[in-house]
């Protein structure tokens, strides 16, 4: 997987004057650590499946394998100056590079739908973290849907813009929904005059790793935290987690679909923000609740912690009457 690092590094660093008058210079870098990140999780995963292993290792290889031609090609295109995403430009290198890149993306989806669907059918570690992988990588397969089908409903038809050396591109399709891609927020680049679907795609792809790592923060917990010993309660917990996030990549996908902008959301977008942060902290409290009164339940039995149970009524009685 640092071949994807490197492979970006050399898409961001060619000739970094030009790239970043276009803003075409980050791209390649942050498809890199995405993928980076998301990969070093598969490569966690994966080894701790029991099942078909051999077929795992072939979905994780494939998915390795595209990760890194998809994130070359970006760099290329980024040390050339011009643009990897929706490019139509009648150059040969371009029309080749483009049906590569598509079978990427393609090889990506299918390889994470089938781990996914594997996923399904066998247990990793305790109930909590079988929950997050299982929801993580499903939510993540939705998120890469997004980027690659959804995204172009978005287009208006084909504009053209400029390379980083003043050369005419054609861009058919484009991540924003009511306004071109560009006038973006620093770093991520994510419209700040329209919706756009990265996103969406962005909460729903590392979804994964936010819940593997809410299981580690409560079994962590769990050692000071006596009612947290339980499984089922961190498991529930962690379902709590899954209920919010989840419906935060419900929102933003509606904002984004709506031609609204993250950081300018409208009075229903902060309706629902608000509804989702009030039910979530509800089931928690509720949750945490029950399994506070579970652990103090058997000292409520009427005698003291440590004394023997007292029989049912009369039973000493005919303990010394079958004594004599």
């Amino acid at each position: 997987m640092s071949a994807l690092v490197v492979v970006a590094s050399f898409g961001l660093f060619a000739d970094s004057r030009e790239l970043m008058q276009a803003s075409i210079w980050a791209k390649p870098l942050k498809f890199g650590v995405s993928f980076v990140i998301y990969g070093a999780t598969l490569a966690w995963l994966l080894p701790k499946l029991r099942r078909a292993r051999r077929t795992m290792w072939t979905l994780g290889t494939a998915f390795a394998v595209a990760g890194l031609i998809d994130v070359g090609f970006i760099a290329v295109q980024a040390a050339r100056g011009t643009y990897s995403h929706f490019n139509v430009n009648t150059d040969a290198f371009n029309q080749i590079g483009q049906v590569v890149f598509s079978s990427g993306v393609v090889a990506l989806f299918g390889a994470s739908l089938l781990i996914a669907v594997m996923l399904l059918f066998q247990r990793v570690g305790g109930t909590a973290l079988t929950l997050a992988l299982r929801v993580g990588i499903g939510l993540s397969v939705i998120g890469m849907a997004l980027a690659s089908f959804i995204r172009g409903r978005a287009a208006t038809g084909p504009r053209t813009a400029e390379d980083a050396y003043g050369n005419p591109v054609t861009l058919l399709g484009q991540h924003g929904v009511g306004a071109p891609d560009g006038d973006g927020m620093p770093i991520t680049n994510w419209s700040t005059v329209g919706g756009d679907l990265r996103v969406p795609h962005f909460i729903g792809l590392h979804s994964i790793q936010v819940f593997v790592l809410a299981v580690l923060l409560l079994t962590t917990l769990a050692a000071r935290i006596s009612w947290l010993r339980s499984e089922r309660v961190r498991a529930q917990l962690t379902g709590v987690v899954i209920l919010g996030y989840t419906a935060l990549f419900a929102i933003t996908t509606w904002q984004a679909m709506r031609g609204q902008s993250l950081v300018h959301p409208d009075a229903a977008t902060w309706t629902a923000l608000a509804v989702t942060v009030v039910v979530t902290a509800l089931v928690a409290a509720l949750t945490i609740s029950a399994a506070r009164r579970s652990e103090v339940a058997p000292a409520g039995d009427g005698h003291s912690p440590g004394a023997p149970p007292r029989g049912p009524v009369g039973s000493l009685s005919r303990g010394r009457t079958a004594a004599r």
